[in-house]
């Protein structure tokens, strides 16, 4: 059977593809991905083309867009190509080149699939591929997920070869006069994939003929005790993750429970970018003091005292919102509901989400605004101020609510501490003429 004909075996048994669903195609121009586009030029699947030119090599890179480009007008299908300053990406990140790379390639790939209407992404990774990446993660420190490798199907990724090696591509291109270019990068062993494909696999296929055989096969074995693995997490994660609209929650005492409390944290982590050793560092907190934040590059941990939130990094833009005297209703940011009441008509709820204040004392337009540090207010039955600060820590409002609370302010005097309590100032007396009463419903916003 020839690798075409393979190719769409492969897909028709992982069921990657149907008739009706459109790939994006990431091809960078190197031979692997040159011959996943000829393949899907000879099949009958939709499919268009995403290129990244990362500017690290200068003409080379170019001449890699200009082959891509040259290609996919031959046969007119949809393409999209974008151009990045990596190591400048790189540098403001702190991150490695490959690492820069890697992330504007699938955000852009993303973006294009979402905006365009296709239904995956097709890479070009092979078995050679998932065998280097095997030996990568183990000098990393990885779980039983790491020693598994590359997937057929992942998210919106496909894989389509993943069923054949460099040695049948590399003789399918030259049996179908495959154009291609070739990376010189990819013989520089600094990269430390490079490093084991050029030093450290040769010598096992030196020490055994049939070590890429065996290999394929023991990662196979992996990826079934690793359903086994994923089976237990979940049992344990049903009583200790609880999906939040804020974010998600891990009951500390529940996870204490748990068998293997660090593999709970690590498993469930991973998925907001938490690497394994800031995840250490929060299961060596649970007995910390709350308060103590553990940061990822897009969320945080936040532990309060008998709970972890795990919460997306905030926008730290302040916004502000103004609600004039004729208003009834607002929706951004958040849900309320604003109504002057008769006084006859007038009966007090003593619902944190409602504040009752008298009218004629309010300074219009009222302003919305996130709190600050130094903000203080006099609380409902208070004859002196109290700075929010101290009114969270009495109150025990955990480090993640207190950030996203919102104050209703006259003028530079806070009025409401939403959700919370009102200021004496403005509460109601038997002297009071006009009512306003303020519903606080849902959070609609983020901001």
């Amino acid at each position: 059977m020839n690798l075409f004909h393979h190719f769409l075996e492969f897909i028709k048994d992982n069921q990657l593809i149907t008739s009706s669903q459109k790939i994006l195609l990431a091809v960078s121009g190197g031979i692997d991905s040159m011959v996943l586009l000829h393949l899907f030029e000879k099949s009958e699947f939709q499919y268009g083309v995403a290129h990244c030119n990362f500017k690290l090599r200068g003409k080379e890179s170019d001449a890699d867009e200009k082959l891509v480009r040259e290609q996919v007008e031959m046969h007119g299908a949809p393409a999209f190509f974008e151009s990045f300053e990596t190591e400048e990406y790189a540098k403001i990140n702190g991150i490695s080149i490959e690492m820069a790379a890697r992330e504007l390639r699938y955000e852009f790939f993303e973006k294009v699939r979402s905006e365009n209407g296709y239904d995956y992404i097709a890479t070009a990774h092979h078995q050679d591929d998932l065998i280097e990446t095997f030996f990568l993660n183990l000098t990393r420190k990885t779980g039983i997920k790491g020693l598994t490798g590359i997937k057929e199907k992942s998210g919106n990724l496909i894989r389509p070869l993943l069923f054949t090696g460099r040695e049948e591509i590399e003789r399918f291109a030259k049996d179908y006069f495959i154009e291609f270019r070739e990376d010189v990068s990819n013989s520089d062993v600094v990269f430390q994939r490079n490093f084991i494909r050029h030093k450290i696999l040769p010598l096992f296929s030196e020490l055994n003929p049939s070590y890429k055989k065996n290999m394929l096969e023991s990662i196979s074995n992996l990826r079934d005790a690793e359903k086994v693995y994923d089976a237990f997490i979940s049992g344990e994660n049903r009583n200790v993750v609880q999906q939040t609209d804020q974010g998600l929650v891990f009951d500390i005492s529940a996870l204490r429970k748990t068998t293997f409390p660090l593999l709970v944290l690590l498993e469930t982590l991973k998925n907001y970018r938490f690497n394994p050793a800031v995840t250490e560092e929060i299961y060596n907190s649970l007995d910390a003091d709350s308060g103590k934040q553990f940061y990822s590059r897009t969320h945080r941990v936040v532990k309060d005292r008998e709970k972890f939130f795990v919460l997306p990094l905030a926008d730290k833009q302040e916004h502000i919102f103004y609600i004039e005297k004729e208003d009834i209703e607002l929706f951004k940011p958040l849900d309320l509901v604003i109504e002057k009441v008769d006084r006859e008509n007038f009966r007090l709820s003593k619902q944190p989400n409602v504040a009752s204040l008298d009218m004629d004392k309010l300074q219009f337009p009222l302003l919305l605004r996130k709190w600050r540090q130094g903000d203080y207010f006099q609380p409902l039955g208070m004859n002196g101020f109290k700075k929010l600060s101290d009114f969270f820590i009495d109150n025990k409002i955990p480090v993640h609510e207190k950030e996203s609370t919102w104050l209703l302010c006259s003028g530079q005097k806070i009025v409401w501490v939403m959700g919370h309590r009102i200021d004496n100032r403005f509460k109601i007396t038997p002297e009071t003429k006009h009512i306003l009463r303020i519903e606080l419903r849902t959070l609609n916003s983020k901001l």
